[in-house]
């Protein structure tokens, strides 16, 4: 658990996919996360509490932050604004480091790297105790806020994938089929489509089964 500014904006960037600080739009409550003029202690110190709180696989309420603060909820609001963009950070912020590490687990390049690093993502995410306690505990918001036209988590996700397909393009190591956008959609689409699968279609979770259709994607097998 990082406890200051500074490793939570290291964190929001994935210094191991590269400087991706131009690829991820900044939210209000991100801007407030990080060194800078927006940089906000309190709104760092209900995150960090938030986050820790999720992790240990327990519900993020806001009365309950508050008081554990020792603030009112209105002030608890005016700092990270409502519960669902809390969550959305504190997802996101999860999401970094298992991100990167999954970088560092994927051999070779091109769609090979491709393919390892999504893999290992999903299979982090089916192993994570505590987000799926998350899944199960909030079905309805938790597909919302990570599946949806209105998620910050799906949009960083799928800026994470462009810039990977972007870096192995350019370096002449893969050869897209489609827009770097459009195809790293379609890959993050896949990747939820099995990451999430009991709650989508009543199956089950399956990393091996995401590589199967990572690799059928990208390398037509």
């Amino acid at each position: 658990m990082t406890s200051t500014a500074a490793s939570t904006a290291a964190a929001h960037r994935a210094p191991g996919l590269g400087d991706l600080g131009a690829a991820l739009a900044p939210s209000r409550l991100s801007r407030r996360l990080e060194q800078g003029p927006d940089a906000h202690p309190d709104a760092l110190r209900a995150f960090l509490l938030a986050r820790k709180t999720f992790v240990a696989g327990e519900r993020v309420d806001m009365g309950d932050l508050a008081a554990s603060l020792g603030v009112d909820r209105t002030s608890l609001f005016r700092w990270v604004g409502n519960r669902d963009a809390l969550l959305s950070e504190v997802l996101w912020s999860l999401a970094v480091p298992t991100l990167t590490h999954a970088d560092t687990l994927a051999a070779g390049r091109g769609a090979d790297r491709v393919v390892a690093l999504l893999t290992e993502f999903v299979d982090a995410l089916i192993s994570a105790d505590y987000f799926r306690a998350f899944l199960r505990r909030e079905p309805a918001r938790a597909l919302r806020l990570l599946t949806t036209k209105e998620s910050q988590v799906q949009r960083r996700y799928v800026a994470v994938t462009e810039h990977v397909l972007r870096a192995e393009s350019e370096a002449g190591c893969l050869t897209l089929g489609l827009p770097a956008h459009d195809l790293a959609y379609l890959l993050v689409r896949i990747s939820e489509s099995f990451t999430y699968a009991d709650l989508v279609t009543g199956e089950e979770p399956s990393a091996e089964r995401a590589h199967a259709a990572f690799s059928y994607v990208l390398r037509g097998t």
